[in-house]
C-alpha cells in the first residue's frame, strides 16, 4: 500500500501502459483519475475497478479540457498528489519528409504540448502544498531513435529533457518529476509503431529486446509506483529505461 490516502490523475489511462498504471496504483491504496480522450473506455474501466476510480474524458491538447480535467480531479478528491502525463499518439513510420504537417502537429500536440498544459494547471496546487509526484511517460525512441519515426522520437527526447527541466526548478518547492522510457509493448500503439503487425516484424523488434520480449502494463505500473511513491523521495529528473536491455 505504497500510495495510500494518494491522489493521482493518469492521462491515457484507459487502455494500454496507463490503465496499467491504474491497476497498480489502485492496488497500491491510491484514488485515481482515469483521464481520456475515449471517455467511454474510462467510464467503462472506472466501472470495473470500482469507487476509488473516476473517469474523465480530456483532451490534454487542449487547455480548456486539460483545466476542467484538474479541477474535476480536485472536486472529487480535494488534492492531487500524482500526474502521470501517460496520453501518446506517434505517427506511421515514415521518411521523416513524408510525414504530413497534420500528422506532426498531432504528435507534437500530444506528446509535447499536454506536458506544459498539465503543468500549468495543476503545478499552482502542488506548490501551494509544497509536494507532488510527476511522471512523464517518454521512450526508449528519445533516447535511441528508431528509423522512420523521426517525429516521434524527437517528440519524446522533448520530453525527457522536459522532465529535467522540470525537476531542477521544482524541486524547491516539494514536487518530484520523473519519466520512464518503455520500449514497445503489446498495446493499442504496438501496430502504429511497426507499421504492419505480422510475426516477421514483431520478431523483428524483439530482436532488438535483450530481454526478448515486449513491455507489459505490468511493467510500466510497477516501475511508475515507485518512482510515484515516497520510497522514491530522494529521486528526481531521472529518464527510467524500462526496456529489457533495448539502449544498453
Amino acid at each position: 500500500m505504497r500510495l495510500q490516502d494518494k491522489t493521482a490523475i493518469v492521462t491515457g489511462g484507459a487502455s494500454g501502459f496507463g490503465a496499467g498504471i491504474v491497476r497498480k496504483f489502485l492496488a497500491e491504496g491510491a484514488r485515481v483519475m482515469i483521464a481520456d480522450i475515449n471517455g467511454e473506455a474510462a467510464e467503462t474501466l472506472a466501472r470495473e475497478l470500482g469507487d476509488t476510480a473516476v473517469a474523465q474524458t480530456v483532451d490534454v491538447a487542449s487547455k480548456q479540457s486539460v483545466e476542467a480535467m484538474v479541477q474535476a480531479a480536485l472536486s472529487a478528491f480535494g488534492q492531487v498528489d500524482i500526474l502521470v502525463n501517460n496520453a501518446g499518439v506517434t505517427h506511421q513510420p515514415a521518411a521523416m519528409e513524408e510525414v504530413s504537417e497534420e500528422d506532426f502537429d498531432r504528435v507534437l500536440a500530444v506528446n509535447t504540448k499536454s506536458v506544459y498544459l498539465t503543468a500549468r494547471a495543476l503545478l499552482p496546487h502542488m506548490k501551494e502544498r509544497g509536494t507532488g509526484a510527476i511522471l512523464n511517460v517518454a521512450s526508449t525512441g528519445g533516447v535511441s531513435p528508431r528509423p522512420r519515426l523521426s517525429w516521434y522520437n524527437a517528440s519524446k527526447g522533448w520530453m525527457i529533457t522536459a522532465t529535467k527541466a522540470m525537476a531542477v526548478e521544482l524541486a524547491p518547492a516539494g514536487v518530484r518529476v520523473n519519466a520512464i522510457n518503455p520500449v514497445a509493448g503489446d498495446t493499442p500503439l504496438l501496430k502504429s509503431f511497426m507499421g504492419e503487425d505480422t510475426p516477421e516484424v514483431r520478431a523483428k523488434f524483439l530482436s532488438t529486446i535483450p530481454i526478448g520480449r515486449f513491455s507489459t502494463p505490468e511493467d510500466m505500473g510497477n516501475t511508475a509506483a515507485f518512482l510515484c511513491s515516497d520510497e522514491a523521495s530522494m529521486i528526481t529528473g531521472v529518464a527510467m529505461e524500462v526496456d529489457g536491455g533495448r539502449c544498453i
